[in-house]
C-alpha cells in the first residue's frame, strides 16, 4: 500500500517496499524558544534556515507547526508555507490542533500535503476529516480517543480501525491514512516502547497501512537519548513502520542503514550517497563555528 504525497515538483511515496520516509520535525516551536521568538516577531528567516537544513540532511517531507500562544496562527501558517514553497521542493505536513490553521495551511500548500493529525476523538473526526477529504490530502491518524491513549496494542488497533472506517465513509481511501501508534517514554513506563512496537506489528498484519512514529518521544528523561532513539527506530522499521517525524540530522544515517540492511538499497548506493553528503554537511557546519 502506497501513500503518495506531492509538492509542486516532487513526489514522495510511502510504503513498506519503499525507502523509509523522514518527516523533518524542527519547524515546531514547542520546546524551541528561538523559533517561537522568531515567529512571534514575524521573522520567518529562522524557519527558512531550518527547512533548508533539514532537506539537506535528507528530510523527504517537512512538518510545519506555528503553535505559539497569542500568535495569529492562521495568518502566519499561510505566510510561512508560501515562503517555504519558494526555497524547498518537498511536500509539507501541516501540523496543528486548530482546524482553521490546518485549513489555511492546506490552502497555501501545493500538490498533495499531509495533515498532522486526526485521532479517534469524535470532535477531531468531525472537524479534521472533512478538511482532508475536501483538499484531497493524506492524514496521520493517532491511536487515541475520547478515553485517552489505550494501554494495550489491541485497544490501539481498535482506535485505528475506527479512524479508517470513519474516513472510508467520507470517501477517504485507506492508502491516504497513515496510522501513528503513539510512542510514550520508557523513562516512566518500561513497557511503553514494547506496546508501540507490538501495535506496529498488529497494524501491519491487520490493515497493511503505512505507519508513522514520533520516534524521539521514547527517550524523554533518559541519558544518551540518540542511542535509545536509534535502537527504537531500527526495531520499528523492521516491524513495519514506514515514516517518522524526526530530526534527519540525528537519525538519517540510522534510517539509511536500516533500509540498506532490509534490502531496500541496491548496491548500498543510497547509503553511500547519504554518507558522503553528511560528511560534507558536518565539515561545512564545523567551518561555520570556527
Amino acid at each position: 500500500m502506497h501513500t503518495i504525497l506531492r509538492s509542486a515538483t516532487r513526489e514522495v511515496i510511502i510504503g513498506i517496499d519503499r525507502p523509509f520516509v523522514m518527516i523533518g520535525e524542527k519547524i515546531n516551536p514547542t520546546g524551541r524558544k528561538k523559533l517561537a521568538a522568531a515567529l512571534s516577531e514575524g521573522n520567518l528567516d529562522y524557519a527558512r534556515q531550518l527547512a533548508e537544513s533539514q532537506v539537506a540532511w535528507g528530510a523527504d517531507v517537512l512538518d510545519i507547526n506555528v503553535g505559539v500562544p497569542g500568535l495569529d496562527e492562521v495568518a502566519v501558517v499561510k505566510k510561512l508555507v508560501e515562503m517555504l514553497v519558494s526555497v524547498v521542493d518537498v511536500p509539507f505536513c501541516l501540523d496543528s490542533a486548530n482546524p482553521q490553521v490546518l485549513a489555511a495551511g492546506l490552502a497555501a500548500a501545493p500538490g498533495k500535503p499531509l495533515v498532522n493529525s486526526v485521532s479517534g476523538e469524535e470532535k477531531k473526526l468531525d472537524t479534521v476529516l472533512p478538511l482532508v477529504k475536501d483538499r484531497g490530502a493524506a492524514v496521520i491518524g493517532l491511536t487515541m480517543d475520547d478515553n485517552g491513549i489505550p494501554k494495550t496494542p489491541e485497544e490501539r488497533l481498535s482506535v485505528a480501525e475506527k479512524i479508517i472506517e470513519r474516513a472510508a465513509k467520507m470517501g477517504i481511501p485507506v492508502e491516504d491514512i497513515i496510522i501513528d501508534p503513539l510512542v510514550l517514554t520508557v523513562g516512566s513506563d518500561s513497557k511503553a516502547a514494547l506496546v508501540t512496537l507490538q501495535t506496529v506489528d498488529l497494524l501491519r498484519k491487520e490493515f497493511g497501512v503505512n505507519i508513522n512514529l514520533g520516534a524521539s518521544n521514547v527517550s524523554f528523561g533518559l541519558p544518551d537519548r540518540p542511542t535509545v532513539n536509534q535502537a527504537f527506530l531500527t526495531l520499528a522499521i523492521q516491524l513495519g513502520a514506514t515514516c517518522s517525524i524526526t530530526d534527519p540530522a540525528k537519525l538519517g544515517a540510522t534510517v539509511k542503514a536500516a533500509d540498506m540492511l532490509l534490502g531496500r538499497d541496491d548496491n548500498s548506493m543510497r547509503y553511500l550517497k547519504y554518507f558522503r553528503a553528511a560528511e560534507k554537511l558536518r565539515t561545512a557546519e564545523a567551518e561555520k563555528t570556527v
